[in-house]
């Protein structure tokens, strides 16, 4: 069942709609679902779809070759100047489709073919009623050497789609078998990833799909965010190291290079990598520059995050069998905790839905946190949600806890809000199991809007009722 990916399934209908040269480029992580997109794009249409392999160019001209002509004749064509002459031919009198897909396998085993492709949009496919697509999951390869300014293709491409992960609004439509709690422990453990959203087994409950995949030796997420790195990293042993030791809470450079027992400057060339991939984040307060000491590091990637503070410290014992054991004993009483970060990614996503960010008392760009010193008690503050835009602010707090929040949670955030001197301030308080009586009567004097998780996932029923 496809889910999902309206926006960017209509925008290339539109696109084949115009019946002229088209040039799509895909990229973003493995497993967020691109060559689905695709393949349900063109699923009714005249196309070519190839997905290259990490082989030799010999190799990859014979499955494009048969991608073209047919895979069962045993032909092909005898340089990939000829393949895409045909291709000339082929789209000058009608609405043709080539995909190739995992292009930075092909480009890695024939380098010439970027420059291939742009002598042949220059000279003829500009021209024609072609629409290429080349998708990767290789970032740094699309961004550079697909989209890059130094790239043979550059200024070429006339729509660029970069996958992300579900929403957890969007992760809600492949788990329907599940309470909105378990919906959203699903998508915190899997980064909203389709692919392994698709791995949840909905006549299973939520423990056992978290055992089967995480803490079983043949589990689908056993070993996987080893794979990955293995593919798009050399020598990930590093890399280990400085995620085990951001996902266990060394968030500061400094702190990160000790627990890892790095030089600074290499341990900073290497969370470079790993923002480049998306695996880690920086994060500033919302009030400070980009060029702040106060920068922290965590993990984007919430499965990442699970995996390096659950699994990987437990691996021999998983491999042993007791995975089940070290889910009930270990992991389930910290999900809770767990989860913490992952209502703060949902409430900014609540925010950020279309009719909802209308309502929003002015247009909130950085929508992030903010930590630093109270001057008068001398004692670190934090604030989950934060915007800014000139005078004015929005200030938040998410609470994923099993009671509701009183009227203490409410005192606090208008205590940290005073620490601010901006003339209008506006206050958010979200929580998984809504407010006290006390707590609504307080926050409504204050007026201050309050929003239970019922409420965000009722929100959403009624768009998803009234399209």
């Amino acid at each position: 069942m496809f889910v999902g990916r309206e926006k960017e399934l209509q925008k290339l209908n539109l696109l084949y709609q115009s019946d002229h040269f088209e040039f799509a480029v895909f990229y973003g992580r493995r497993r967020v679902g691109k060559t689905t997109l695709i393949k349900e794009f063109i699923k009714d249409k005249d196309a070519f779809y190839y997905m290259a392999v990490e082989g030799t160019q010999a190799e990859n001209l014979f499955g494009l070759s048969g991608a073209i002509i047919s895979p069962n004749t045993g032909l092909s064509f005898s340089s990939y100047e000829d393949l895409l002459k045909h291709i000339d031919f082929l789209c000058s009198d009608k609405r043709q489709i080539l995909v190739i897909d995992e292009y930075p396998y092909l480009a890695a085993s024939y380098p010439a073919i970027s420059s291939l492709l742009q002598s042949h949009i220059d000279n003829t496919w500009q021209h024609s009623r072609l629409f290429l697509i080349l998708c990767g999951s290789s970032m740094s390869f699309m961004e550079n050497q697909v989209l890059g300014y130094k790239s043979p293709l550059y200024g070429r491409r006339t729509a660029q789609f970069k996958l992300h992960p579900f929403t957890y609004f969007e992760a809600r439509q492949m788990l329907t078998a599940y309470t909105t709690e378990e919906q959203a422990i699903f998508y915190g453990i899997t980064g909203g990833i389709p692919e392994y959203l698709r791995r949840i087994r909905p006549s299973e409950d939520l423990d056992t799909n978290i055992t089967e995949l995480f803490f079983d030796e043949s589990g689908r997420l056993f070993e996987e965010p080893s794979n990955l790195l293995k593919q798009e990293l050399k020598e990930p042993a590093t890399y280990h190291s400085i995620i085990s030791a951001i996902a266990s809470g060394h968030s500061r450079i400094n702190e990160i290079a000790t627990k890892t027992g790095l030089e600074t400057s290499g341990c900073s060339n290497q969370i470079s990598a790993l923002l480049s991939l998306g695996i880690v984040r920086k994060e500033i307060p919302v009030t400070e520059k980009e060029s702040s000491r106060k920068t922290l590091y965590s993990l984007n990637d919430t499965m990442f995050l699970f995996w390096y503070r659950f699994v990987r410290p437990n691996i021999s014992a998983i491999s042993r069998g007791a995975g089940s054991s070290i889910y009930d004993n270990l992991v389930k009483p910290q999900l809770p905790d767990f989860m913490g970060k992952i209502f703060e990614e949902i409430c900014k996503q609540y925010l950020f839905l279309p009719t909802m960010y209308s309502t929003l008392p002015f247009p909130v760009g950085n929508l992030g946190r903010w930590w630093g010193s109270n001057p008068f008690t001398k004692k670190q503050e934090e604030l989950d949600l934060m915007a800014v835009l000139d005078n004015q602010a929005l200030l938040g707090e998410c609470k994923w806890k099993n009671t509701p929040v009183d009227t203490a949670v409410i005192e606090k955030l208008l205590e940290r809000g005073a620490l601010f001197p901006y003339q209008q301030k506006w206050y958010y308080i979200f929580s998984k199991t809504g407010f006290t009586d006390k707590a609504m009567e307080y926050g409504s004097s204050h007026r201050i809007v309050m929003i239970s998780f019922d409420e965000m996932n009722d929100f959403i029923l009624g768009l998803d009722s009234h399209p």
